[in-house]
């Protein structure tokens, strides 16, 4: 079991974790949640050692990690999949990782094929990709066989069926009693793996409950009541009947109604009494996303704005000013180059101002007084 009390971590005049009290308990998967800068991260790397506290404390089977004896046997975590030498291969990896904790080599193989990688066990992990260094990361994370499990983004550039795989592992090391703390940014993923989930924002606490009570507690009941199309009479009969019963009716984008306040018994009581025909009355189903969402709306530090492209859109030619100026082609300076003039004018002479262009013998020039048609040659 993971126990975090009062755990606190400063930078300087930032608070990245802020008296922070949780328990992650075996035979579940633990969801860990919270918007960027939250602290989870910094969180994670506490638990393992690898940042000290600026106060309170976690700690591992009631010890800090520091003290475990035998640490890669009891705790295993992927906290960075970009953190393996480029230059070694997969299986080089691993053995060295081994070797330091006293496993044996036979293990190496049995976790690269439980992730899948034995046919690339001896290639450079320089070229792998995202998604094979996330299977190497965890590789790593199930070599010493712990009862503790972190797993910090798994499946971040995984395909979909690598992203089903790690669920399904996940929930097959909870189900055989050990620790299991993921942190992950896709709810539907979490919604699919985790039992139960930890929310942190900006450092501090906002939930610690199972993904049941969470999605209860931060989502808004209503129920969508639908008339057949085109009865608009009957959805407006339909709607002051509900007001009338005490509930509080919404129109949707679609056409349907948002009833809140009453039952779905009694909306569709309300209806027959009403002698109104319904096409729809279902409950609305929250989801883990609308429900993180709505609980985390004031702990989030980046939000985007909306997009004007008000620097990028070019002027049209009727701007005045500088935005005309910079849409008018500029002018190029008369050459005076001979040109042959358009079909049915007189080819016999060049313009008078024509100049000599340096190369090309000049046209041949004649009298228009003498000059004859082949007509008149004839």
């Amino acid at each position: 079991m993971i126990e975090a009390v009062g755990l606190t971590k400063r930078y300087g005049a930032t608070t990245a974790v802020d008296n922070l009290s949780f328990q992650v308990r075996p035979g579940t998967v633990t969801g860990f949640l919270g918007p960027n800068g939250s602290g989870k991260s910094t969180t994670m790397r506490m638990i393992v050692g690898l940042d000290q506290p600026t106060s309170g404390q976690v700690t591992i089977g009631g010890h800090p990690f520091r003290r475990l004896p035998n640490a890669p046997r009891q705790v295993g975590a992927l906290l960075d999949a970009k953190a393996v030498h480029g230059g070694r291969s997969a299986r080089n990896h691993l053995l060295s990782l081994a070797q330091l904790a006293g496993i044996p080599a036979a293990r190496v193989d049995e976790v690269l094929g439980v992730v899948g990688l034995q046919e690339v066990a001896r290639k450079r992990t320089g070229g792998f990709s995202l998604g094979m260094g996330q299977r190497l990361g965890i590789a790593a994370a199930l070599l010493g066989d712990p009862q503790v499990l972190l797993f910090d983004e798994p499946v971040n550039g995984l395909d979909p069926e690598g992203i089903l795989w790690v669920r399904n592992l996940m929930k097959a090391l909870a189900a055989e009693g050990r620790t299991v703390f993921v942190s992950s940014h896709l709810m539907s993923e979490m919604a699919l793996t985790a039992d139960h989930l930890i929310v942190i924002g900006r450092g501090r606490l906002l939930a610690d409950m199972s993904v049941k009570d969470f999605i209860a507690a931060n989502s808004a009941d209503f129920a969508r009541v639908r008339v057949p199309d085109g009865a608009l009479d009957q959805r407006e009969k339909l709607s002051a009947s509900l007001i009338e019963a005490g509930g509080r009716v919404l129109s949707e984008l679609d056409g349907a109604l948002r009833v809140t306040g009453l039952a779905l018994p009694r909306i569709s009581g309300v209806a027959h009494e009403a002698d109104v025909r319904l096409w729809e009355l279902s409950p609305h189903q929250a989801s883990l996303e609308e429900a993180y969402m709505r609980m985390t709306q004031g702990a989030v530090d980046y939000r985007s704005t909306a997009d004007e492209k008000a620097g990028l859109r070019q002027p049209t030619p009727d701007e005045p000013g500088e935005a005309d100026a910079w849409q008018r082609v500029p002018e190029v300076p008369q050459q005076n180059w001979y040109a042959p003039p358009p079909p049915g004018k007189d080819l016999s002479a060049p313009p008078a101002s024509a100049t000599p262009v340096p190369g090309v013998p000049p046209a041949p020039h004649a009298d228009p007084t003498t000059s004859q048609t082949s007509e008149d040659a004839r």
